[in-house]
This record gives structure tokens, sequence and C-alpha cells, in this order.
């Protein structure tokens, strides 16, 4: 007798489904987390918002995005945009230049006046924010937003923090930086200037406030030790850069050099520049890809004539000289001196070294623990002291404007829940997308549109804007560049390829649902949705 009929198969084949009854895994919709939100430190909503600005609706697209970040024309200029490194339209052309819509809906709002809807409630609870940088501002505006009564003390003459005092105008204009302040303060945010808290336990007393966030920026220079001669002109980046905001401008003389390897040190060297210096050089310990200042800054710096000495330290500074020592890398990446040595002329020597934050406010409050400079905080960005909360330069993280700024937001969540006797529990995020979940073969070329920038002869000559914005034909390609990773936008794709007719459209922004009754289990769906937005999971998967 013949033995019956049988088939194997492979089971990485769509057939080891098991159509028909013998079905034993079913396609089923899902939200992923696109690596853009994932990447943002700010904990924007990219890809929420995008997806407004792609249909012209850019007053809602801004009102998405500042659910979460309240100054998007600032983080439009400054932002150093980690989410269109991991921008998963790269691995096709380039990344969505999600930093250039960005800084287009936040000028577009500051040209049309938009404003923060105020909350519906009050809550009764009085907060005392210190500091109007980046993160108290953030924290000040979602604390406003969930009903509190909100007081900043700024110790300096001007808000902005950083974002003033160590940010050059031709990185960030301060018309727009004090457009968006003001419209944090119409929300009903308090600031008082030349308000310097020196005793944060005294200041919370004498303003009945029921919790305080910290948010005190890095404005003091770190130093060297460098032997000098008495007439030696030695500044400190911070100093020079905080002077830009002053009538009196540094004398930093026509040779300048600056000390350092970071963006403070890129940003003093391209300020002197624009002060007339006829050389500025950069005396760094390393190599051009150990330096920790952003590769564009870089460039930009030596497109406007600022020279970088690599693999060179500062041994001593003299009257009209400095000494410097070759440098070379050892097999684990860190500079060792070789003993040769070279007189470099130079009228003035700027320090870029870091910087650190001052701690005095913070004298004799019990509980609080400072280790290496900052502020220790646990999980919920409270200190060792109830009520006390801490973000941005104070604690330790990475000091830029887009992680302070996400610091405000997350310390407001949970001071909020604090003052409510509650404890805040973030939503589970989602499961990430990666590009081969995706079917890019639904998706033609589209290269990323560049911002105009301005020339580099105007740009040695005074502090206009470097970086143009795009205009809106260009926002708008821009942000229809959006693979909308993760997350179904109705393309209709898996309702077009579905051979049994199991798909159900649901209507317009209710997506679809899988009719099992039909549905066989081929997965073609998941194989043709061009985003990710369908998996295959066991038949007796919830």
């Amino acid at each position: 007798m013949d033995k019956p009929f049988a088939i194997t198969l492979d089971p990485g084949s769509s057939l080891a489904n098991h159509t028909g009854s013998w079905r034993t895994m079913k396609p089923v919709y899902l939200d992923r987390l696109p690596p853009c939100n994932a990447g943002c430190p700010a904990g924007e909503n990219i890809q929420g918002w995008l997806f407004h600005a792609e249909s012209g609706d850019y007053e809602q697209a801004w009102r998405v995005l500042t659910l979460d970040n309240p100054l998007p024309a600032i983080m439009g200029r400054v932002c150093y945009h980690p989410c269109e490194d991991v921008c998963n339209r790269g691995h096709l052309d380039s990344a969505v230049g999600i930093n250039s819509v960005e800084r287009f809906l936040g000028d577009e709002a500051i040209r049309h006046g938009w404003k923060f809807h105020k909350p519906a409630a009050t809550s009764g609870k009085k907060v005392l924010v210190v500091g109007a940088g980046p993160s108290g501002l953030s924290a000040a505006y979602h604390l406003a937003r969930l009903g509190h009564s909100v007081e900043i003390h700024e110790a300096g003459p001007l808000s902005g923090g950083m974002m003033r005092f160590g940010i050059p105008k031709y990185r960030l204009p301060r018309q727009v930086l004090d457009a968006e302040v003001a419209r944090i303060l119409d929300f009903g945010v308090m600031l008082k200037l030349n308000t310097k808290v020196m005793n944060i336990e005294d200041s919370m007393r004498a303003g009945n406030f029921d919790a305080a966030f910290l948010a005190v920026g890095a404005h003091i220079g770190k130093r060297a030790f460098i032997p000098v001669g008495d007439a030696a002109h030695i500044m400190d980046a911070v100093s020079v850069l905080r002077s830009m905001e002053g009538e009196d401008k540094p004398m930093l003389g026509r040779r300048v050099v600056v000390y350092g390897g970071g963006n403070t040190a890129i940003d003093v060297a391209r300020t002197a520049k624009r002060l007339g210096a006829t050389e500025t050089i950069i005396v760094y310990r390393r190599t051009r890809e150990k330096m920790p200042a952003h590769d564009f800054e870089v460039e930009e710096a030596l497109q406007e004539g600022v020279m970088i000495k690599w693999l060179s330290t500062i041994i001593s500074v003299g009257e009209h000289n400095l000494a410097i020592e070759k440098m070379v890398l050892d097999e684990k990446g860190y500079p060792q001196p070789t003993g040769e040595f070279e007189t470099m002329e130079a009228d003035s020597l700027v320090l870029a070294l870091g910087q650190d934050v001052d701690l005095s406010l913070l004298q004799s409050v019990a509980g609080l623990e400072i280790k290496d400079g900052t502020v220790q905080i646990g999980s919920n960005m409270m200190t060792g002291h109830p009520g006390i909360f801490a973000g941005g330069d104070m604690v330790p993280s990475e000091r830029t404007v887009t992680t302070g700024v996400g610091h405000g937001k997350k310390a407001a969540r949970h001071i909020d829940a604090w003052l409510r006797d509650r404890t805040y529990v973030p939503a589970a995020k989602h499961e990430p997308v990666i590009f081969n979940m995706l079917n890019p073969w639904y998706y033609s070329d589209a290269p990323k549109i560049m911002r105009p920038v301005l020339d580099a002869i105007r740009r040695q000559s005074g502090f206009e804007e470097v970086q143009g914005g795009l205009n809106e034909n260009n926002a708008l390609f821009e942000a229809r560049r959006c693979l909308s990773c993760g997350n179904c936008f109705e393309c209709d794709n898996c309702y077009g390829v579905c051979p049994d007719n199991a798909v159900i459209k649901l209507g317009h922004g209710k997506r679809f649902q899988i009719n099992n009754d039909y549905c066989k289990g081929c997965g073609i769906c998941v194989a043709e949705c061009p985003c990710g937005a369908i998996k295959m999971v066991p038949e007796d998967a919830q």
C-alpha cells in the first residue's frame, strides 16, 4: 500500500503559517515606536507633529510639538538633532530634516502670534523655579499647563540662561529667544530677574512655595594650571560670550588663541573672528575625530577662517606669546607629551575647558548629595530633600538645550504627582521599529533639502544668522519625506493586497481591522505594509 502523501514546509516560508483551518499565525495591527521619537532628549512626538505638518496644518503641528517642547523656534536653531542621526530614512537617501521643519513651525508661530491654551483649572499649589534657562523655562511651562502657579527667580538681568549668555547671536537671534520666552510668560508664568537665590529653603519659606525645581546653568568657566606671566591676557570662554550681551564688548586683540575642543571653544573662536581678530587659532589636545564639538560646527568655523592646531597643549603663557607642546595619541586614544615645543604669538588666550555650576544656594540643605560638582537626583528628578527637584546643567547629564528642555518636562510631571500625593508612572513605550521592518519599495528617492547658509565672507564681519530657514514649500516637502515608521497612515496597501478580502476599512482616521473568519494567515499584508505597522502573532495570542 502506498504511503500517504506528505509535504514538509520550510518554517521560514509564508506557507508555514498553515492557511485555512490550519492557521497558526495571524496578522495584527500595532503601533511601534519610531526612532526619531525614541532619540529625542526632549521626548517630542516628532512623528505626530510631522503628520500634521505634511498635511499643511501648521498650527496643529505646532500645538502637538509644544505639548512637549515650548521652544521650537529656538530648538530648530540650536538642537544638534540626534533624531536625525537615527532616522530610518537615512538608509534610503538621507534623514528627514526634522530640525528644519521644527524651526519653520516655531517661526510660523511667532509670525502669526499663536498662543498656548491656558489650563481650565488651577491646583492652588505654588512652585519656585530657580533659573530661566531652557530647563527652568520648560519646567515652568509644563507646571503651568498642569494648573500650578509658577514663579521663576533668575539671578541675571535677562532670561534665557546659557541660550542667551552661551550661544552667539549668529546661531540664535535674540528676537527669537525673546519671543518664545514672552509666550511662556503670557501663559501665566511669573519671572523675577536680578533675583539670586542665596538659600533655597529660605526662598521657599519666604514665598510660601510648595515645591522647587533647581535649574541653575553652568556659568562658571573651568580653569587650568598654566604658568603665566604678569601681563598675560587670559579669559574664560563663558565670560567672553556673556560679555557679548552687554555694551562693552571684550577686547581680545588681533591674534586670539582658544584652548579647548568643545562647542563652546568653536563658538568663542567664531565670535573672536567677528570681533575683528585677524587670526583665531584653536589649540586642542587630540585629533578632529576625538573632538567633542559637533562636526558641522567645526566645518563652519573652518569655512570662516578659524584655524585649529591639533595634538597640542599649552604649557605656559607670556605677555605676547605662549608655549605649546606637541602631543601624540597612545593606543587608548589619550594624548601623551612628546617633549617637542614651539612658541606661538597671541594677544589673548581664551580658556574653553568646560563649565561648573554655582551650588552655593544648596548650602546646609539636609539630604542633598553633591558629587563631581552636580546634584544627585532620583528617577523622579527629586533630590535627597523632599520637594526639591533639579535638572539641566545641575545634574549628571549631557549639557544641551534639548536635554534641559526634556528635564524640565520630566520634572514637572513628577512635581505635579508629588504635589498631589501620587506617583507619576510614564506610559509603557511601544516596541521600536527598525529599517528592516519597513517596505521601502513604495518610496522614491527624495534627498533632504538643506537650509540656506550665509556666505562665509559676510559671516566673518557681523553677527547675522548663519543658517537660514526653509520656506513653506520646502518645509512641506521635507515633512512629507517622513516614512511614518511603525505607525499606520492609512495607505490602503493591506486592503488592496489581501487575497481574501479580510481587511476591513474602519473609516478616515480609524485605520483597519482584520476579519479573522476570512484571513488565512498568509502574511502578505505584513510584507507589503510600508511602515511596519502589522505583525504576525500566534493564533492564540490576544
